[in-house]
């Protein structure tokens, strides 16, 4: 949502094989900070953005296996005593199962690093 020119060059740089995706979670998440923000130019800057978003970037189904990964990575990271947010569990149990590379920023994501989730940040 930030207009990051980091981002955008990698965004650029994807070839025809890559596929670049969404989730209804993230999707959620998005349109979830921005209803409550209060009205005015700020929300409506990012209601624009948000929509340019999902219309160029498709929002996949979560497979019914997601449920698997979400299982060993919520163990995993109790066993560690170091709980995650819940949406940001079943984020990283959607890419972990489909081996797609997470990007993003939020660091609370490198705890999950040891299943095998991949990761990589676009700001950087």
């Amino acid at each position: 949502m930030k207009d990051n020119p980091k981002v955008k060059e990698h965004l650029n740089s994807l070839g025809e094989s890559d596929y670049l995706f969404t989730c209804p979670i993230v999707k959620g998440e998005i349109l979830f900070g921005i209803a409550r923000l209060p009205a005015g130019k700020r929300r409506q800057d990012l209601e624009q953005k948000a929509n340019e978003l999902f219309a160029t970037v498709p929002c996949d189904p979560i497979p019914e296996d997601v449920g698997d990964g979400y299982a060993k990575i919520k163990i995993a990271a109790q066993q560690q005593g170091t709980p995650l947010d819940e949406c940001d569990l079943w984020i990283a149990a959607t890419a972990l199962t489909l081996d797609a590379i997470l990007v993003t920023s939020d660091s609370d994501y490198q705890r999950i690093v040891e299943v095998g989730l991949r990761l990589e940040n676009w700001e950087n």
